[in-house]
C-alpha cells in the first residue's frame, strides 16, 4: 500500500526532476529502446555526444508521471511508447541527424551464444597463451586445429569457423572472448522522438545517407540539363549553353550555305559531295 506514501528514494526524486527540466531546456526528446544494448554501446556514445546530448536512464512509471506533468506539446505523446527498459536522449540535434550519427558510432562487441557474426570471423595461426587442459576441447570442438608447444596452445593456421550471418555457439563465444576478437557489430537508433510538437516513428528517422546523395547528385544534373535545354544561364551552365549555341549556329550555317570561316570548309565539302552525287545520277539517266 502506498496512497499515503510522502517519501521517495533520492534516485527515483532526482529522475522525476530531471525529467521535468530536460524538455524544457531541449528542443528533442528522443528515446532508446535498451532491449538487447549492453553498457559497452552507451559509455563510448556519451563520451562522442557529450556537448549535444544528455542521457538519462528512466523507469517507464516515473517517466509517465513526469510527462504527464509537461505542458510541452507534443511530449505526451512519448508517454504510450515508455515499456521495458528505456533511456531518454535531450538534444538540440534533429533526431533525423542524431539517427544518423548513433549509426555511424556502431562497435565492435564480444560474442555472446546465439550471437549472429557480423564478419567473417578468422581465427589466426599464432600463440594464444593459454596453458594446456580444458580448453583444448574446446578449441577441437570448435575445429580449430591447434597444438602444444613451449607449455601454451597454439593454433596451427588460420581458421574461419563461422561466416558472416552465421551463429556463434556458446563454446565459440568463450573461445573468442579468450582471444579478444569481437565479431558483433553493434549500434543503437532511436525508437520514438519529438521535436518542437511532432513526433517521429524508428522506421520515419531512418535516413539512407548514400541514398540521399545519389538522389541529389541525380537532381542536381536533370536541373542543369533543364537549364541548358532552355538556355536559362547560370554561372555553372554557361559554358555548356555556349557551347550548345555554337553548335546550333555552326548546323545552321551549314544547312543553310551561309559561309563563314568557321563553316566554309564544311559547305564546300557538302556541296562537292551533292555535286558528284547529282553527276552519278545524271550518268546514270537513260531517257524513256
Amino acid at each position: 500500500m502506498h496512497e499515503n506514501r510522502t517519501s521517495y528514494p533520492k534516485r527515483k526524486t532526482q529522475m522525476y526532476q530531471q525529467l521535468q527540466e530536460l524538455p524544457k531546456k531541449y528542443k528533442v526528446l528522443a528515446l532508446i529502446k535498451m532491449y538487447k544494448v549492453r553498457s559497452t554501446q552507451i559509455l563510448p556514445l556519451r563520451k562522442i555526444l557529450k556537448d549535444d546530448v544528455e542521457f538519462v536512464s528512466i523507469k517507464d512509471k516515473i517517466a509517465k508521471k513526469a510527462l504527464e506533468k509537461i505542458d510541452i506539446p507534443g511530449i505526451k505523446d512519448m508517454i504510450g511508447e515508455l515499456s521495458g527498459q528505456c533511456m531518454f536522449m535531450f538534444t538540440n540535434m534533429s533526431p533525423f541527424k542524431l539517427n544518423v550519427l548513433l549509426s555511424k558510432n556502431k562497435i565492435m562487441m564480444n560474442a555472446r551464444g546465439g550471437d549472429i557474426s557480423s564478419i567473417d570471423i578468422v581465427i589466426p595461426a599464432k600463440n594464444t597463451g593459454i596453458a594446456p587442459g580444458p580448453m583444448l576441447t574446446e578449441f577441437k570442438d570448435a575445429g580449430i586445429p591447434t597444438k602444444i608447444d613451449q607449455g601454451t596452445i597454439w593454433i596451427s593456421k588460420d581458421t574461419t569457423p563461422v561466416l558472416k550471418g552465421e551463429v556463434i555457439n556458446e563454446k565459440l563465444a568463450s573461445i573468442l572472448g579468450k582471444l579478444d576478437i569481437k565479431p558483433i557489430e553493434a549500434g543503437i537508433s532511436l525508437f520514438a522522438a519529438v521535436e518542437e510538437g511532432t513526433k517521429y516513428t524508428e522506421k520515419e528517422m531512418v535516413i539512407d545517407v548514400e541514398k540521399i546523395r545519389e538522389q541529389f547528385a541525380q537532381a542536381h544534373q536533370e536541373a542543369v540539363s533543364l537549364s541548358i535545354e532552355a538556355a536559362y544561364v547560370t554561372p555553372e551552365n554557361i559554358s555548356q549553353i555556349l557551347g550548345k549555341a555554337s553548335q546550333s549556329a555552326r548546323s545552321v550555317s551549314i544547312e543553310s550555305g551561309f559561309m563563314t570561316d568557321e563553316t566554309k570548309e564544311q559547305i564546300l565539302q557538302k556541296a562537292d559531295a551533292q555535286a558528284k552525287a547529282l553527276a552519278g545520277k545524271a550518268k546514270d539517266y537513260k531517257p524513256a
